[in-house]
């Protein structure tokens, strides 16, 4: 019997953004025979993530950047056109003109053609040197900009005016941010938010003018931008202005086709989010929404593209309204906002916690009924996974305050209600996660695939992977423990396999106990255990590929492209000769130098074909590396002991000296701390370290397990008035306990708490030997101690190795002519410019 073949239906989405690319991915769920889609994309590329186009400043391309992969259109036979929009619609006959001149005809028509960039009509806004900040092109404009100026100054204190500030202070300008209204992020924060916020920033270095509009922007003589008059009086010397002002939708099409719109614009759609004309649909920042509003975020985004894909399909379903729950980090500082993060609702209360030492700014507003409403997090962000999806009308489980203290208890994911939205982008609940898993996605990469939580902000990925141990716990099924989707083995038992079968290379371990080719997680950490297990320089052979960036040059990649140079300075203890040699080589390479918490002389600024040259001169002199670069030991930081200090009843230096040169090049799971502290007054800080040493009048006293950062903990005593030799025999245990078994990135801190037994299990093990493995530990770094060879001196006798040490841009007696060296507090800075490089001195 014959089967009748489906009518061929033509589908034209016209816009490839975010929102573009969801409304395909959702379009194209399910089978969908009859229909021919063709895409008309303004860019000339496929659609890219906007949330996270700053990171191009700082490395990522643009096909890490991209959401659209080539097989996708290929495996659903779209046709994309590529820098070809749209230019006219005619209703009556159904058909759609491009700028190209082509003519298509629809049977349903989506919009997703987004917003622009809103530029005030100030005098002077188009004079050369003016940018918006909005699309790639934009921001290539902005970064050849950047080249040839030296003070930029962005319109607009938002999300994007913050980020755009980061760029142009990432790229060496002064930077000022002008906001109109009385403070930062006036839409997302408080006031005493918008206060802390601003000082954060400036203490980055960045000039913040609020309460203040632009009013005019004139040119120098070369008809490029020279300064900005503010409605304040206040006059700005600038040669760079980036508009963020605002965006507005995109609405041309729709107006000129007579479909209507907005007041303020924005395409009029329905709850499904359908225009007045039934074979149209609009989507995402083009379009007002039912409830008369124009979404500027992505969440909402993606929730109207999927409304008008089910519409599309013949299946059920309406745009709400959607989360508008932001959180980010601005010029450094983190920032989220949710819920009605002002207090609007009638008899909202405040619960506030604030630490203007720390930095750290926390509000609840909740409804006197008990229902969380909303929220600000300036300083610390890492509560807003937890506290955002508590937004359910249901009154709270625990008393609001619990969930802003420090160090609380009770306030996990475990009191959520199913109901509970655990993923804001793509509008995941708590039970579609528990859903996923019953289904047998038993991984967090398997539940981020099937439910497509984690895939947008990713702001949402440490709460998606609690609830999915603890789902599979509750289930009786044992969470996959793997390091990554290639090993199904931890990090410590990956060490264990590495050491007790010799294995020297990844490929024979990802051969004989993984699958694949490998990721950016266990590629690195291999490399750290078998450094760790004393096989060889790490740019050796198939040890070079698999190295982290910073190793992979032996140093730290700072903002702009170029290389710190740290050499090692065990106990901060250092001659005149050797002050006087680092001082050369920054004077005769024009780096930046700057003392150390951990008593040591940094050097920023270096290009790396200038990384050899430098570390000639100073491997000569007698220096080594730091391993600034590497997880391994940093520092053991010192007072200056019973020698000089009178209150003094051990030598502090001497023993941070032996303990540094014991350790150094170590490689670890994550960096290593320590201090040594000459008497109880704790001038070294040993508390803070991850490991600690203390002097008293009887011996040494060993403290573990600490670390500052976001959530700084103070080591607890191990062991107490130790002779030398017992200490470093403890800590030589301690270290390669910790290196054996801690997960990957796992500082000392949560590994100690994680241990079954905690402390007294590590006291037992490392000095009471109740596993039976000290020698094993004993032996382990022994082998360290006896096959170290400073990185850099090897890398300088070996030609092979130091081949690497160049770049297209930075060849060889070929200086960039890009760079420009400026003064900074009296020192030379690189900065990006057009021109030869040469040195400005303050």
């Amino acid at each position: 019997m014959h089967t009748p073949t489906a009518p061929r239906r033509d589908l034209v989405l016209v816009g490839h953004g975010m929102v573009g690319q969801r409304f395909l991915e959702a379009f194209h769920e399910r089978p969908r025979p009859g229909w021919r889609v063709t895409v008309l994309a303004e860019e000339p590329r496929p659609a890219y993530d906007r949330v996270h186009l700053t990171s191009w400043f700082s490395g990522t391309t643009e096909d890490e950047l991209s959401l659209c992969a080539t097989e996708f259109i290929a495996e659903h036979g779209i046709e994309l056109r590529l820098g070809e929009p749209a230019a006219a619609i005619d209703r009556e006959r159904r058909t759609l003109t491009t700028a190209a001149g082509r003519t298509l005809r629809y049977d349903a028509l989506v919009l997703a053609t987004g917003s622009y960039p809103f530029v005030p009509p100030v005098p002077g806004h188009d004079l050369g040197g003016c940018h918006v900040y909005r699309t790639l092109d934009d921001l290539a404009a902005i970064k050849a900009g950047a080249a040839r100026a030296r003070t930029g100054a962005v319109v607009g204190g938002g999300l994007l005016g913050l980020e755009a500030a980061g760029a142009l202070r990432a790229s060496g300008l002064h930077t000022h941010v002008v906001e109109f209204a009385p403070r930062l992020m006036a839409l997302q924060v408080d006031e005493a938010g918008g206060l802390l916020l601003r000082r954060k920033i400036e203490e980055l270095g960045v000039t913040v003018h609020t309460g203040a509009g632009t009013e005019a922007i004139s040119a120098g003589p070369d008809g490029r931008v020279r300064s900005m008059l503010l409605s304040d009086g206040t006059e700005l010397d600038v040669d760079l202005v980036v508009f963020s002002a605002g965006v507005r939708p995109r609405d041309q099409l729709a107006r000129a086709c007579g479909l209507p719109v907005g007041a303020r614009g924005g395409i009029v759609v329905d709850a499904s989010c359908r225009t007045a004309d039934p074979h149209i649909w609009a989507i995402g920042e083009c379009a007002q929404a039912a409830d008369g509003r124009v979404y500027g975020l992505v969440a909402p985004g993606y929730a109207m593209a999927e409304t008008a894909a089910r519409q599309l399909i013949a299946e059920e379903g309406e745009f709400k309204g959607a989360d508008t729950s932001t959180k980010l980090k601005l010029l450094g500082v983190d920032v989220a906002s949710f819920g009605d993060a002002h207090g609007t609702t009638e008899g909202a209360l405040d619960v506030v916690y604030a630490d203007s030492r720390a930095g750290v700014y926390k509000k609840l507003v909740v409804g006197a009924d008990g229902r969380l409403l909303g929220g600000v997090l300036v300083g610390d962000t890492d509560d807003y996974a937890t506290l955002r999806p508590l937004l359910t009308g249901a009154p709270l489980a625990v008393p609001p305050e619990r969930l802003l203290l420090p160090d609380r208890a009770g306030a996990g994911p475990a009191p959520l209600p199913d109901e509970a939205i655990v993923c804001s982008c793509h509008n995941v609940s708590k039970a579609a996660v528990r859903r996923a898993v019953a289904d047998g996605n038993t991984s967090v990469p398997e539940v981020k695939r099937c439910t497509k939580a984690g895939t947008g902000c990713g702001s949402c990925e440490k709460l998606l992977g609690t609830l999915v141990a603890d789902e599979l716990a509750d289930r009786g099924v044992a969470a996959p423990r793997g390091l990554c989707e290639h090993f199904t083995h931890t990090r410590a038992e990956l060490y264990e396999i590495i050491r007790v079968k010799g294995i020297t290379g990844f490929s024979r371990l990802i051969d004989e106990h993984g699958s694949g080719e490998g990721c950016q997680i266990c590629k690195p950490a291999v490399a750290s255990i078998l450094a760790g297990l004393a096989n060889g320089h790490i740019l050796d052979g198939e040890q070079a590929a698999l190295q982290d960036t910073n190793d992979h040059f032996l140093a730290n990649i700072q903002r702009g492209g170029s290389y710190s140079v740290v050499p090692r300075i065990p106990g901060g203890e250092i001659t005149p000769d050797g002050l006087i040699t680092i001082g050369e080589i920054a004077r005769d390479f024009g780096l930046y130098t700057k003392i150390t918490g951990g008593q040591r002389i940094d050097m920023f600024g270096a290009r790396v074909d200038d990384l050899p040259r430098i570390w000639r001169r100073l491997v000569d002199a007698g220096f080594e590396s730091g391993h600034a670069y590497g997880k391994a030991l940093r520092t053991v930081k010192s007072c200056v002991g019973e020698t000089w200090c009178r209150y003094g009843v051990q030598d502090s230096v001497g023993l941070a000296v032996e303990l540094e040169l014991r350790y150094r090049g170590l490689r670890s799971p994550h960096k290593i701390k320590a201090a040594v502290s000459g008497c109880a007054r704790e001038c070294a800080e040993a508390r803070s370290k991850d490991f600690g040493v203390i002097a008293t009048a009887e011996g040494w006293n060993l403290y573990v397990g600490g670390n500052g950062g976001m959530t700084p903990r103070h080591a607890a005593l191990i062991a107490a008035d130790l002779d030398r030799a017992t200490l470093i025999r403890t800590i030589d245990r301690f270290l390669m306990f910790y290196i054996r078994t801690a997960d990957r990135l796992e500082r000392t801190a949560p590994w100690v708490a994680r241990l079954d037994g905690g402390l007294d299990h590590l006291r037992d093990v490392i000095m009471n030997d109740s596993l039976g493995i000290c020698d094993e530990l004993d032996e382990l770094m022994c082998r360290h101690t006896a096959a170290y060879e400073d990185e850099w001196a090897a890398t300088l006798a070996d030609p092979g190795r130091l081949r690497r040490f160049v770049s297209f841009v930075n060849a060889p007696g070929v200086p960039d002519p890009a760079v420009r060296f400026t003064p900074e507090r009296g020192q030379i800075r690189p900065v990006r410019v057009a021109g030869p490089r040469r040195e400005v001195r303050a």
